[in-house]
């Protein structure tokens, strides 16, 4: 990397990285490093009548107060931070003072990861600080962090802007305060609500990512290749199928986190891999399902918050149980006004024209109905609210309700106007799940790419015997949001997908030499900007002669300056091209 490439501050931190090396200290050392304790046990533990305790800690330095033969460093480590106070005696108690003057004063930065061995003690000012006796630099940070400045109560260098944020999550976690709390409380959520299947006695399992078939929901695959058996395999849309495969297989109950993966739009609430839990148990049906499933609720955020109750934005959620249960026809007239009860797909077209929502020839009873409940109702239902008994066209994988047999046997968890759960009392007639396969492969040949593929091999499953059975999926990542108080899924997905980087294309290094620049001049001009050969028309001649030439000498890059006639020479032949 050409130093014209680096900023300042990161030319004199190579600069200092090659120092060390010439002082016989290691910036990178390979052995181990003991640790044993941590900023927030020290500060929670320390007692001033105690014996004076001896303490190991490492971390990244975060902020550098030097006061002569005394500094002040704060410390950064896992759990979180505290003041290291050091002195030249104490660090380097024989004669030679190199390794505070100038390793620790001079060539260690902000960033740099140390490791201090030393005893815990208060402060005049009380604050509980470790008193170093020895300090090792651990790794040496090439790049500066972003440094928030305060002036008249106003923030300066804020690292906030949301695109570097989820491009650089690594800094996000180290210098925005909360960040690294939010991914906490997200693995607390996985935690407890494994905890709470586990005391059921439910099976956690791991099932397929590439799959001959995208079943078990209504979407749009990602399609990829295998060279191995030169075959086209698809990333999981949902793990659904392999799952009731286990309970035909015997298994009483059992779970997954799945990672899945829809080739769709990106949203503030949708990114196209995400995480789903599944649970399918025996025996059981929706209405047992809907029980379960917000005595889980209540117990996770009891768990991951001390309380039921969840703040988004001015909204406080509150998933203590029982919930509200509506079903999916009175949910619409509720909002709408519309019975749509006994409709058949023109009746549908004509509400959906009467209320303005949009709809395409693509679309059969399901979609019209799905897409009327979305844009009229779903939004409206903010506390935790179960919309129940679905129509059939919506619902290929669920059993048809016992009383009506229009309608299936199915809820979604409504929150915050969106839904968090879906779940069935599973479809486990393999005749009647064959027919609604066979109806989705007609929607498919309509036009509809998110109709479900036949899964000829689940059939099969069927056939040998499915006990009565009842399914539920959750969006972790909303539920993630939910009680960590976000509004935007990229907030609670550590490297949420983005765009590429845009870069700029480049003309080739011939096409400079062909003009007369020599060779080792392309790189420093296309880092000053000119990136292109007819980027250098119509420039001034002397000052791009100025201005390289300054460039040759700011970034040491030892180069033969041209002469002002051969830069001339270089404006003159990129213009007649």
């Amino acid at each position: 990397m050409h130093n014209s490439e680096l900023s300042e501050q990161e030319i004199i931190r190579r600069q200092s990285l090659e120092e060390l090396r010439a002082l016989g200290v290691e910036p990178y050392p390979a052995a181990l490093y003991n640790v044993n304790a941590y900023s927030t046990e020290i500060k929670d533990e320390f007692n001033d009548d105690a014996e004076q305790r001896t303490v190991s800690i490492a971390g990244r330095i975060m902020s550098r107060r030097i006061m002569g033969k005394a500094s002040f460093i704060e410390l950064m480590d896992s759990k979180g931070r505290i003041q290291v106070y050091i002195t030249r005696d104490d660090i380097c108690p024989g004669e030679d003072k190199e390794f505070y003057n100038t390793v620790f004063k001079r060539l260690t930065d902000i960033g740099d990861f140390v490791g201090v061995e030393g005893f815990v003690f208060r402060t005049k000012t009380g604050e509980i600080s470790v008193h170093a006796e020895k300090l090792t630099l651990l790794s040496k940070s090439l790049k500066p962090l972003p440094v928030v400045k305060m002036k008249d109560g106003v923030a300066y260098d804020k690292f906030s802007d949301p695109e570097l944020r989820y491009r650089r999550r690594y800094v996000d976690l180290l210098v925005n305060d909360g960040i690294k709390d939010i991914f906490v409380k997200r693995t607390r959520i996985f935690d407890a609500m494994r905890e709470f299947f586990n005391s059921y006695g439910y099976l956690e399992v791991d099932t397929p990512v590439l799959q001959n078939i995208p079943g078990g929901a209504a979407a749009r695959p990602f399609i990829t290749h295998m060279n191995a058996l030169d075959i086209e395999l698809y990333l999981r849309i949902a793990n659904e199928l392999y799952l009731k495969r286990l309970i035909v297989g015997g298994l009483e109950g059992v779970y997954e986190f799945s990672r899945n993966f829809r080739n769709e739009g990106m949203d503030r609430t949708h990114n196209p891999e995400f995480t789903v839990m599944e649970i399918y148990v025996s025996y059981k049906d929706y209405k047992w399902m809907m029980e379960f499933t917000e005595q889980m609720l209540e117990h996770v955020a009891m768990k991951v918050l001390g309380t039921t109750k969840a703040k988004v934005g001015d909204t406080e959620i509150d998933f203590k149980a029982p919930y509200r249960r509506v079903t999916m026809i009175d949910a619409i007239k509720e909002h709408t006004g519309i019975d749509i009860s006994g409709m058949d797909e023109a009746q549908l077209r004509d509400v959906c024209k009467q209320l303005g929502v949009e709809q395409d020839e693509t679309m059969g009873k399901g979609k019209l109905i799905d897409e009327i409940f979305g844009e009229k109702a779903e939004g409206k239902y903010i506390q935790p609210t179960f919309i129940i008994d679905y129509p059939i066209e919506m619902s290929p994988l669920c059993k048809r309700h016992r009383e009506n047999p229009e309608l299936t046997e199915r809820f979604e968890l409504m929150v915050n106007g969106k839904e968090l759960a879906n779940a069935y009392t599973e479809l486990n007639d393999p005749i009647d799940q064959r027919e609604r396969f066979e109806e989705q492969l007609r929607l498919s040949e309509k036009g509809d790419d998110e109709a479900m593929f036949i899964d000829q091999d689940f059939l099969r499953a069927l056939e040998y015997g499915m006990p009565p059975t009842s399914g539920m999926g959750i969006g972790m990542d909303r539920l993630a949001m939910l009680l960590t108080g976000q509004t935007s899924i990229q907030e609670v997905l550590l490297f949420p997908m983005m765009r590429p980087e845009k870069t700029v294309k480049k003309d080739a290094v011939s096409h400079y030499t062909d003009i007369g620049i020599p060779q080792e001049w392309v790189d420093p001009l296309q880092q000053a900007g000119y990136v292109r050969v007819k980027s250098l028309k119509e420039l001034n001649p002397n000052k791009l002669h100025q201005e390289i030439c300054g460039l040759n000498k700011k970034f040491k890059l030892n180069l033969v300056n041209p002469t002002p006639d051969e830069v001339k020479t270089w404006v003159a032949n990129a213009s007649e091209l």
